[in-house]
C-alpha cells in the first residue's frame, strides 16, 4: 500500500462564536487565549510539530485578526528591538513565506462546505484538519499521534474518545470494528445521533486525516443535521472504499467551544506553568475554601 506523504492542514476558522458572545462580536474565537497564547496558535503549533508545510485557514468576515496574527507587526518588533526586549515570543508566530494560504467561505454552511472550500489548494493529497476549539494537551501532540499511526495504516483517519452516553448526542459518533491498542477500526460514522441510539460512546474529536476523495464526496454532500453539511456525512461515504481509523488520543482534550471547558483550560494550563502555576495554585486553593 502506498501511503502519500501528509504536508497540508486545514483549520476551518469561518466560525461566527455565538456562544461567547459579546466576547467575539469583533474577536476571532480562535483568537481567546489559554493563558498567554490565542487557541489558534497551539492549534497551528501542534500542526508543524507533526510535520505540516503549508497551513489552510478557510476564513470568513471579521477574521482579519488570524492573519494579523501570524504576520510580521512592524511596529510592535521596531518597538521591542529599541528597547532591548527579546522577541522570540513573536517569532512563533511568524509562518514562513508560502506556508500559509487563506479561503473566505461566504456563508456558515457547515464544516464540511469550509473543508470543501479549501480544495483547490489540498489538490490531489491527503490532508489534515484540525479544530481549534477542540484543545488538545499531549506529548507528543494529538495530530503527531495521529500522523505517526497514518504511516503505518495509511486511509483515514479520526481522533476518538469515549464519553458519557447521554452526550453521544452532541458528536459524531463511530461504529467501532476490531480494535488494535489505541487504533479502532471505524465501519460507521452517525453525527450527532438521538439519544439511545449512538452505535457506541466513541465519539469524534476535531483531528482529522483524510484523503483528498473526501472533496469529490463534499461536492454532492446534501445538508444532515443542523441543516448544515457535515463532515462525518462525507466521511460515512468513504467507508469501506479506504481505510479507516479511530486514534484514541493520549492526553488531555479540552473542549474550548464550552465556557466552562475553556475556563477549565486556563486554569489547568496556568497551575502547570512555572512561572505562574504556584500563584494560581495558591489561589484556586483559597477560592475553594
Amino acid at each position: 500500500m502506498s501511503i502519500k506523504p501528509l504536508r497540508k492542514a486545514v483549520f476551518p476558522v469561518g466560525g461566527l462564536g455565538t456562544r461567547f458572545l459579546p466576547a467575539t462580536k469583533a474577536l476571532p474565537k480562535e483568537m481567546l487565549p489559554v493563558v498567554d497564547r490565542p487557541l489558534i496558535q497551539y492549534a497551528v503549533d501542534e500542526a508543524i510539530e507533526a510535520g505540516i508545510e503549508q497551513m489552510i485557514f478557510v476564513t470568513g468576515r471579521g477574521k482579519s485578526a488570524i492573519e494579523d496574527h501570524f504576520d510580521i507587526a512592524y511596529e510592535l518588533e521596531t518597538t521591542m528591538a529599541h528597547r532591548g526586549k527579546s522577541m522570540e515570543l513573536l517569532h512563533q508566530t511568524r509562518l514562513q513565506p508560502g506556508a500559509v494560504a487563506y479561503v473566505r467561505q461566504q456563508e456558515p454552511m457547515g464544516l464540511g462546505h469550509a473543508v470543501w472550500c479549501a480544495r483547490d489548494i489540498v489538490g490531489d493529497e491527503p490532508f489534515a484538519v484540525l479544530l481549534a476549539d477542540d484543545f488538545m494537551v499531549g506529548k507528543p501532540g494529538c495530530l503527531k499521534q495521529m500522523v505517526d499511526a497514518y504511516h503505518k495504516v495509511g486511509g483515514n483517519m479520526i481522533c476518538a474518545q469515549e464519553v458519557p452516553e447521554d452526550q453521544t448526542h452532541l458528536y459524531g459518533v463511530i461504529t467501532p470494528g476490531t480494535r488494535d491498542g489505541v487504533l479502532t477500526e471505524v465501519r460507521g460514522l452517525v453525527e450527532k445521533p438521538k439519544h439511545g441510539t449512538a452505535p457506541s460512546n466513541l465519539s469524534v474529536i476535531g483531528r482529522y486525516i483524510l484523503q483528498p476523495e473526501v472533496m469529490r464526496v463534499l461536492e454532492t454532500q446534501e445538508k444532515g443535521a443542523g441543516g448544515e453539511i457535515q463532515l462525518t456525512d462525507a466521511m460515512a461515504r468513504m467507508i469501506g472504499d479506504q481505510p479507516f481509523h479511530g486514534l484514541t488520543f493520549e492526553g488531555q482534550r479540552y473542549d474550548c467551544g464550552d465556557k466552562a471547558g475553556y475556563i477549565q483550560a486556563n486554569l489547568a494550563l496556568a497551575i502547570g506553568r512555572a512561572d505562574i502555576g504556584p500563584a494560581v495554585r495558591a489561589f484556586a486553593v483559597n477560592l475553594l475554601k
